[in-house]
C-alpha cells in the first residue's frame, strides 16, 4: 500500500507540472500528424503492391502510435536530468518515499501523455480511412503502455547514470534511430529485400510482440528502480 500511495504522490505531482505547461503534449503529437497528413496520403499507391499488408492507413497509423510511444516516452530522462540539476532529486531522498514510486509516478505521467496523443491521433485517422475494431484498440493501447513503460524507465535510468542532456541526446539518437528504421514504420518491412527483413526481424506476430514489450518493461523498470535507490540514496 506504501508503493502505491507514493507512486500516486508522485504521478498527480508530476501530471501537475504537465498540466501547467501543456505546450509538450501537443507538440508531441505534431510530428505524428505531419506524418498522417503529409505522408500518408503518398501510401495509397503503394498499398496496392503486393506485400504491403492492408490498406495503407491502417498499416501506417499503427505506425505512427508505435513511433509516438517509442519517442514520446524515451527523451523523458531529460526531465529528470533538469530535476538531478536544481536538487528535486536529493530532496526527495530524505523523505521516507519508495525508490519505486519515484520512478512508476513519473513513469505514470508519461504513459498517461501517451495514452492521450494515442487516442486523439487515432480519432484524427478515422476520416482518413482507418477502420478500427475495439479489440484491435484494446490490443494496440496494451501494446503501447508496455512499449511506453519500457521507454520511459530506460530513459529515467539512463538519465540517472549519465547526468547530462549533452550524452544522452547523442546515445539515445545513435540507438532508436536504427530501430525505428528496421520496425517498418515508415513502410511494411515485407517489401524490404531478404537481409533487410531479418535485421528487423520481420514477420513477428502481435503475442510475440507483446510478450517482448513485457519482458523489456520488466527489465527496465528492474533496472531503473535500482539506479534510482543508488543514486538517491
Amino acid at each position: 500500500m506504501r508503493v502505491l500511495r507514493d507512486t500516486l504522490l508522485v504521478f498527480q505531482r508530476s501530471m501537475g507540472q504537465t498540466l501547467r505547461n501543456p505546450v509538450w503534449v501537443v507538440v508531441g503529437l505534431m510530428q505524428p500528424i505531419y506524418y498522417l497528413f503529409l505522408f500518408g496520403p503518398v501510401l495509397k499507391p503503394v498499398a496496392q503492391l503486393q506485400g504491403f499488408g492492408g490498406s495503407a492507413y491502417n498499416v501506417f497509423v499503427p505506425a505512427l502510435l508505435v513511433q509516438m510511444a517509442l519517442f514520446g516516452c524515451v527523451f523523458v530522462g531529460f526531465g529528470l536530468i533538469a530535476e538531478l540539476r536544481y536538487g528535486v532529486i536529493e530532496r526527495m531522498r530524505v523523505t521516507p518515499m519508495s525508490r519505486l514510486s519515484m520512478l512508476l509516478g513519473r513513469a505514470g505521467r508519461d504513459i498517461a501523455v501517451l495514452l492521450f496523443q494515442s487516442t486523439m491521433l487515432v480519432l484524427m485517422s478515422i476520416p482518413f480511412g482507418l477502420h478500427i475494431t475495439l479489440s484491435s484498440i484494446l490490443i494496440i493501447f496494451a501494446l503501447l503502455l508496455l512499449i511506453g513503460l519500457g521507454m520511459a524507465c530506460l530513459s529515467y535510468g539512463l538519465a540517472l547514470l549519465l547526468r547530462s542532456e549533452d550524452a544522452l541526446a547523442p546515445l539515445l539518437n545513435a540507438v532508436f534511430l536504427p530501430i525505428m528504421l528496421l520496425s517498418g514504420m515508415l513502410l511494411p518491412l515485407s517489401l524490404a529485400p531478404g537481409w533487410l527483413r531479418a535485421i528487423g526481424l520481420a514477420g513477428s506476430t502481435v503475442v510475440v510482440g507483446i510478450a517482448v514489450a513485457a519482458g523489456l518493461a520488466a527489465l527496465t523498470i528492474s533496472w531503473a528502480a535500482r539506479s534510482f535507490g543508488r543514486s538517491v540514496a
